[in-house]
């Protein structure tokens, strides 16, 4: 480990010693990633978007929703490619609404990687 990579784990409360597979917040981690990259992808490209989230009072969420060219397109960001359903509340409310989840299977393109 090179000097640096040692102060940021200290600034962070991110360690090196564990494995992904031992860390219990590697979901958030994930998400954080997913929405900077995101935000770099869309500034980068010169898409012109509001980027939001979305939560209800009973805790319905959609991690990322972009308002762009007319239309709102939910995120939803899963660290294992487990399915998830659109929250009914978000397809009642907005009709016609994109919802997508975005996970390790799918993410490359998300984030403006092309396929290799």
């Amino acid at each position: 480990m090179s000097e640096g990579s040692k102060y940021l784990a200290k600034l962070t409360p991110f360690s090196l010693d564990k494995s992904l597979s031992e860390r219990n917040d590697v979901g958030q981690l994930w998400e954080n990633y997913l929405f900077i990259e995101r935000m770099k992808v869309q500034e980068y490209k010169h898409i012109y978007t509001n980027t939001h989230f979305w939560r209800t009072y009973d805790q319905q969420e959609i991690d990322m929703v972009e308002e762009r060219g007319g239309a709102l397109h939910g995120y939803e960001f899963k660290w294992s490619a487990k399915k998830s359903k659109c929250p009914k509340s978000w397809s009642t409310a907005y009709l016609g609404s994109i919802y997508e989840v975005i996970n390790q299977e799918n993410y490359l393109p998300f984030v403006g990687v092309n396929a290799i």
